[in-house]
């Protein structure tokens, strides 16, 4: 609900802002900080990337955290006013306003390689069929859910995508137009 300028409208039942969905709001620090309804905090975002994927919260130190649109947060290295009106900052990086909140492809190619939780390692084969948007039967003893899938390459563990774990299968989340066949 906005007014004539486009501007968010204080929601009567909560006295929260209600969500501008064409604009950039840097994320509130605490929850405690909260001015728009449903919108996550700094410190929510930290504690799912460290409790979910074993993410150092000083790993985004030089980060600031911004929502556009209901959920789509972004990550950006740098500073700028808030609110923004702009088509992008950064990088998209999270999913939140869901029942589970999930990852970005980008975030986790740029990102995953300092989780040290919930990456399931892939062999060769294993790997090109992730790439190419298949899902397949896998044994994995860890939680299910969003997971980093990973693959060695040159001696590291290199991260590839997202992917979802749920009753023996893990499903690709890379989106169709990054599929590749190798």
């Amino acid at each position: 609900m906005t007014d004539g300028d486009g501007t968010a409208a204080e929601d009567r039942d909560t006295g929260l802002e209600s969500n501008v969905g064409q604009r950039f709001d840097r994320l509130p620090a605490t929850a405690a900080e909260r001015t728009v309804e449903g919108r996550a905090s700094r410190r929510e975002v930290l504690e799912y990337f460290e409790d979910r994927f074993g993410i150092p919260p000083e790993t985004f130190d030089d980060y600031s955290f911004w929502e556009k649109g209901a959920g789509k947060i972004w990550i950006y290295a740098g500073e700028a006013s808030s609110p923004v009106e702009i088509e992008a900052i950064g990088m998209t990086c999270l999913r939140t306003r869901q029942e589970h909140w999930k990852p970005t492809t980008d975030f986790v190619q740029r990102f995953g390689r300092h989780a040290s939780e919930c990456v399931i390692e892939l062999d060769p084969e294993a790997a090109r069929r992730f790439v190419a948007g298949e899902d397949q039967e896998l044994e994995w003893d860890g939680d299910w859910g969003y997971l980093i899938a990973a693959h060695e390459i040159a001696g590291d563990l290199e991260p590839i995508g997202v992917g979802l774990y749920v009753h023996g299968e893990l499903r690709s989340m890379v989106p169709k137009g990054r599929q590749r066949e190798l």
